[in-house]
């Protein structure tokens, strides 16, 4: 495994690289990689186009990697990194998997579910909260997001 300087920063740049997959396959770039003891333990993209599948987020296949790889439901010892703010759908499974870090690149006003337009991560009324950090390296992060969707209205054209 490659060597990577321990930041939000550096981590948030491999999640960009996992979006930068999903673009060349016509998904959206949404990418994330999930951090244990200052090393990559997983990594997902989207794929909800090339698998059919609304399941497809790259969120929700990182934790179900990580559980099958790390043999547990618990991940209590990891942090995910995912270039756009998680929907409630891949926040809840982060919350039943119990993650206690979350860090995203951009927000999502449509369907941000960790601050924006929900924040499951802090409900006082579930059994578990996540720590949550919003804006690393966002330009880019919303930079990858514009031009795929600036390229799609285009091909319609």
């Amino acid at each position: 495994m490659r060597k990577t300087a321990n930041t939000d920063e550096s981590w948030m740049r491999e999640a960009l690289k996992e979006a930068q997959k999903a673009g060349r396959k016509a998904e959206v770039p949404i990418g994330a990689v999930a951090v244990k003891n200052g090393k990559i333990v997983g990594r997902a993209h989207n794929v909800r186009e090339q698998t059919q599948n609304p399941l497809g987020h790259a969120e929700l296949l990182l934790v179900g990697k990580l559980s099958k790889k790390l043999k547990s439901w618990r991940l209590d010892d990891i942090t995910i990194y995912v270039t756009c703010e998680p929907c409630l759908m891949c926040a809840g499974a982060m919350l039943q998997a119990r993650i206690p870090r979350v860090v995203y690149g951009c927000a999502d006003p449509k369907a941000g579910a960790m601050g924006t337009l929900y924040d499951v991560s802090h409900d006082p009324r579930l059994n578990h909260s996540m720590e949550v950090k919003s804006g690393v390296l966002e330009p880019d992060c919303r930079k990858a997001l514009n031009d795929f969707f600036r390229a799609l209205r285009g091909k319609k054209s």
